[in-house]
């Protein structure tokens, strides 16, 4: 258990040490439910998948938490354009969601509180703040007074000074940079009882309430993108540490944006593309999870179309290479056999040590991905000389599950397909014309294969067989 983690707290990789030995607290924001997830979001809880994976495979027994946001300014807007009710209207967004993440193989979370669930813990918090005066009273609602707190600033750098005198809150506070607590109603809102007076929380005090209620007032590690540093993470600090007197959070651990095309996403350049996109495309969801595994998470990652297109013959040539080691392994050649297989161990001992290395490394996912396209290499080359044993084919075969147990492309189901010998023979045909350059009488073979219900994708580990429906 030897994970290094890059800490915005400190701005450094530190070693990772949780509060209680074997167990981790991790507490990851979840979507705001008024939309589709768009491939921007699902790149962050693919992060938080791998982080959660990764501890995993250390041994920790994980509890994790991810928000529901379905109640803020946003929801609201939008339920009303759509004439429906805020429940029903966030409801659908909400399986959506679980549907994508499904797809993209992202372990169910502990819990997935949603904000609406939790409006008593969020007024409870509010009135310690108060009681503290940490925070005041308006005409429209509850802010916190930042000049009250210390801290402010410490994870995000920025100076109460230097904090500029814009708010996307539509409401009164004593100075601008102060941000809401609670929201007093407004005709045709959604609202809750409360001490203070009707009304509805801000959206930085739900992710407080409900983290502290299902991790403790101190928990290990919480999860998210840059943007969220400030000011929505660094408002989380103050109103948790304010109130209860304790650091709020050991590590915060933070992805980076993803950019369509260099640009960022944004609906006036039509490139917000959602899971659903890519898949009209003809692209599955573990192509874009090797495409997001392929850079670090604390990197800038761009999409483009074609750079999905190589991430999909990355993946199939995984798949095609396990295919090979399941169906290729010869007995061995007689005089060679145990001086070849001492070597084939010794040569998986070390990508096993290697792609460990390589995620407690602050999650170095584009080296462990290396790794395993290495170890699979190596497998082919051994194929080729007829050195694969059985024994080794399944040892290797495990290290790939294993080293996937982190990496999340969902290998395991992958069992292999059966094809037709009609349709074997017509691939192995192809192969040999195009090795002659016969790209014209290749490509007719290739248009037969297609007509037998199959389509044949070139990988760098040979072709690679699906059926046309899929």
């Amino acid at each position: 258990m030897a994970v290094k983690l890059y800490n915005y707290l400190t701005r450094k990789k530190e070693l990772f040490r949780p509060l209680k030995k074997g167990r981790v607290g991790l507490y990851a924001c979840g979507p705001t439910v008024y939309n589709f997830t768009h491939i921007g979001n699902l790149r962050a809880y693919i992060f938080d998948d791998v982080l959660r994976r990764t501890l995993e495979f250390e041994g920790y027994v994980v509890r994790h938490v991810s928000n529901l946001t379905d109640v803020d300014d946003k929801t609201i807007r939008d339920s009303k354009k759509a004439g429906k009710s805020l429940k029903t209207f966030t409801e659908f967004y909400s399986q959506a969601f679980f549907a994508d993440i499904k797809k993209l193989d992202i372990r169910p979370a502990w819990k997935y509180p949603r904000a609406t669930g939790h409006i008593k813990e969020m007024v409870s918090l509010i009135r310690t703040l108060l009681k503290k005066r940490l925070a005041y009273r308006t005409a429209d609602g509850v802010y916190f007074d930042i000049s009250k707190f210390r801290g402010y600033g410490k994870l995000s750098g920025v100076k109460k000074r230097q904090l500029k005198a814009v708010s996307a809150d539509q409401y009164e506070k004593t100075e601008a940079s102060d941000f809401a607590l609670w929201k007093f109603k407004k005709r045709g809102e959604p609202s809750w009882p409360s001490p203070f007076g009707r009304g509805r929380p801000g959206w930085h005090i739900e992710c407080s309430a409900m983290s502290m209620k299902y991790l403790g007032t101190t928990f290990d590690i919480h999860a998210g993108g840059v943007d969220l540093l400030f000011p929505h993470h660094e408002n989380e600090i103050a109103q948790s540490e304010g109130a209860t007197g304790k650091q709020f959070v050991r590590y915060f651990v933070e992805g980076e944006h993803l950019m369509v095309e260099g640009k960022k996403m944004s609906k006036s350049l039509g490139n917000i593309y959602t899971l659903k996109d890519l898949e009209k495309r003809g692209h599955e969801p573990m192509d874009f999870r090797y495409f997001v595994l392929g850079a670090h998470y604390r990197k800038p990652l761009n999409f483009t179309w074609k750079a999905l297109a190589a991430a999909r013959q990355g993946r199939l040539g995984l798949e095609n290479s396990l295919d090979r080691i399941r169906r290729g392994p010869s007995a061995g050649r007689r005089s060679g056999r145990l001086k070849d297989e001492n070597e084939a161990l010794k040569v998986i001992a070390a990508c096993e040590k290697q792609f460990r290395e390589a995620i407690e490394d602050d999650l170095n996912t584009p080296q462990a991905l290396a790794i395993l396209n290495e170890l699979l290499h190596y497998a082919n080359i051994l194929i080729e000389r007829e050195l694969l044993t059985k024994r080794t084919a399944a040892i290797i075969r495990a290290a790939a599950l294993e080293f996937d147990r982190v990496l999340g492309l969902n290998l395991k189901r992958h069992r292999g397909l059966k094809v037709p010998p009609r349709v074997m023979k017509l691939v192995e045909k192809r192969e040999d014309l195009r090795k002659a350059k016969k790209w014209r009488e290749a490509d007719r073979i290739r248009n037969q294969i297609r007509k037998l219900g199959y389509v044949v994708e070139d990988t760098p580990t040979g072709p690679h067989l699906h059926p046309t429906s899929s």
